[in-house]
């Protein structure tokens, strides 16, 4: 190779149960990005989440950020957890899965850090990579 990984520039829970993820990543693909975009793509347009998130709403939660980073957390952990033999291998120099903190605090540093800290604890995978958007 020339050094350069391939990457998706895609998530949801559907690539993930159906197999293709991991069809993917066995043809080469080291890594995968996401952001807010993508996730509403992905929750629009399947029923994969409904469980959960009737569930979430049965505990109490009912502010959209908050269900929709639970999902989003979720899906991520998975797909880390499909790419962590990539990253073991490469020793972190691949095998990623980015998570972007809310563009909606791009323009204030410490809430970014907090959220970007907090969402680190919260996936807990050592192959999360937590993006800050550019404004």
């Amino acid at each position: 190779g020339l050094g350069q990984s391939v990457w998706l520039d895609d998530i949801s829970r559907d690539l993930i149960a159906d197999g293709e993820l991991g069809r993917l990543i066995e043809a080469g693909v080291s890594g995968l990005t996401s952001n807010p975009a993508i996730f509403e793509k992905a929750l629009s347009g399947s029923r994969q989440y409904d469980a959960q998130v009737a569930e979430l709403v049965r505990q109490g939660r009912r502010e959209p950020q908050a269900i929709f980073e639970a999902l989003a957390m979720d899906d991520i952990r998975q797909a880390a957890d499909m790419l962590r033999p990539t990253y073991e291998r490469t020793q972190g120099a691949d095998g990623y899965v980015c998570l972007e903190v809310s563009p909606d605090i791009a323009r204030d540093t410490e809430a970014s850090l907090a959220q970007g800290r907090r969402i680190w604890r919260e996936v807990d995978r050592p192959n999360l990579m937590v993006k800050v958007p550019a404004t």
